[in-house]
Order: C-alpha cells, then structure tokens, then sequence
C-alpha cells in the first residue's frame, strides 16, 4: 500500500491509499476533489473508498463529487457520525476492522475534537517496518485538535490509546500546523532538548516549504505537549498533578497563543 500526501486548502493534507497489485486507491478525508482526481488520473487507479475520520466540511467537502464520479465507491466513517458525512454508508464503531490493498485497518474511537471521530491504524505489512495511522484532526504533529465537542477527559482518552500504538507508526495528521504547534510547545516545554532539536528543525524545513507530514508517535512521545501530561517538567509549567487537568491547561494555553 502507497501512501500520497496530497496538499488542499489552505493548509489541509488528503491522504490517497494506493493498491498497485489492483490499481485501487482509497482516500483518507477528501477536502476538495481536484487533487485526487490528479492524482488518480496519474496514477490510471479507479477509487474505490472514502474513509473519513469526522464530518467537517473540510475533512468531506468533495465526497459528493468524488461519489458522481465513481458511482460504486463506498464512503467509511463513525458510527456517531450517522447524517453528518455526506454519502456515507458504512457506520464505524470502536474495533471495527477495515480493508484495503490486503491490509487490514483497525479502528479507534477518538472523540474530543469532535463527539464522533476516529482513527484508522494499519499495522506494518509483512516485511515493512512501519505502521500507519490516520488521524484526522485528533493528534497532530507537536499537537492535538480543539475540543470543539469533545471534554478534556475525553480527548486524553482518546490520545492515551493513540499513544499506545507502536513508536514506529506514521502519524498522517490532517493539516501543517507543526511549525505553529512547536512555537507553542517550547512555551510549556522549553527544557525538552528533544523538543528544541525539533524545533530547530522544523523551522528549516518550513523555510524550503517541506511538508513535516507524517510525523512518526516515538517522536510525538518525546516531544508533543499533548502526550505528555504525565511530565513532571509540564505539569509544573501549569501548576498541576493532575493528568487531566495538566492537559486541560495545556489545551487552554494554546486555544489563546
């Protein structure tokens, strides 16, 4: 299975799934349609499957159209998404599996930036070592999403299981916000030599205009705020012991940076 990054929006990722062996693709939360008709026209690969984490518009804004386009193509996403995702078919819920180019996907429930969202994990294939995870807007690179519906409590929850996969796992996070997600990390953070190194060179990267998508979780453990509400050092940033309430602060200091 290939993975694609396809840039959309003003800062969104679509992912595109690519099964060589049957010149398949599915695609990870279509935003907008053009590029990946672009890059199923490049690839001469038919679409077959939208699997979409939530239901903001621009995690399916081009379901609809990617739909007339390929009449059979089945639309995944959350059970608790039910009349939310447009054309959506299959109703996901916790350990539900998935399958695609001969892999096999496991679901996780992630509520907190939405009432509804999930992730999708497929474990490295045979022979490869690396895992993949698509996250939508739950864990980012260096941060997490806003709790828009979603209470601290759960958003920790969902992160705690996110964060217990192999460190060896791709994070595909939904949008390019590393760069402003680090200038708030090292605010909370700012002893973390992990964390500085990061930094540093993230912020080369972005100067040459380098995706920082995926990230990979052993290095979201070592330097992600939001991973690490167990951190004497950002506990003490933000007055608490309370893993919860370390991250509530956390999350709180950011909505404002």
């Amino acid at each position: 299975m290939q993975v694609y990054r396809l840039p959309a929006l003003s800062d969104n990722y679509i992912f595109l799934l690519h099964d060589p062996e049957k010149n398949e693709a599915a695609v990870v939360d279509p935003a907008e349609a053009k590029p990946v008709l672009q890059k199923l026209d490049s690839l001469g690969a038919q679409l077959t499957t939208i699997f979409n984490t939530h239901h903001h518009h621009d995690h399916v804004g081009a379901n609809k159209e990617l739909m007339r386009r390929f009449p059979d193509l089945v639309v995944y996403g959350g059970a608790e998404d039910r009349g939310r995702i447009p054309g959506q078919q299959v109703y996901l819920q916790e350990g539900d599996r998935v399958e695609f180019a001969n892999r096999t996907g496991e679901v996780f429930f992630v509520p907190g930036h939405t009432r509804a969202h999930i992730a999708y994990y497929f474990p490295p294939a045979e022979g490869e070592e690396m895992g993949e995870l698509f996250c939508g807007d739950t864990l980012f690179a260096g941060g997490c999403g806003r709790l828009f519906e979603g209470s601290p409590n759960q958003m920790v929850s969902s992160l705690t299981k996110l964060r217990q996969l192999p460190d060896n796992t791709r994070i595909w996070c939904a949008h390019e916000y590393t760069l402003k997600n680090l200038q708030f990390a090292v605010t909370v953070d700012g002893d973390n030599a992990d964390l500085q190194q990061r930094f540093e060179e993230v912020k080369a990267k972005r100067k040459q205009n380098e995706a920082t998508v995926p990230s990979v979780l052993g290095l979201e453990k070592r330097t992600n705020p939001f991973l690490r509400w167990e951190s004497p050092a950002l506990q003490a940033a933000v007055d608490s012991q309370d893993p919860v309430e370390t991250f509530a602060r956390v999350r709180s200091r950011k909505n404002r940076f």
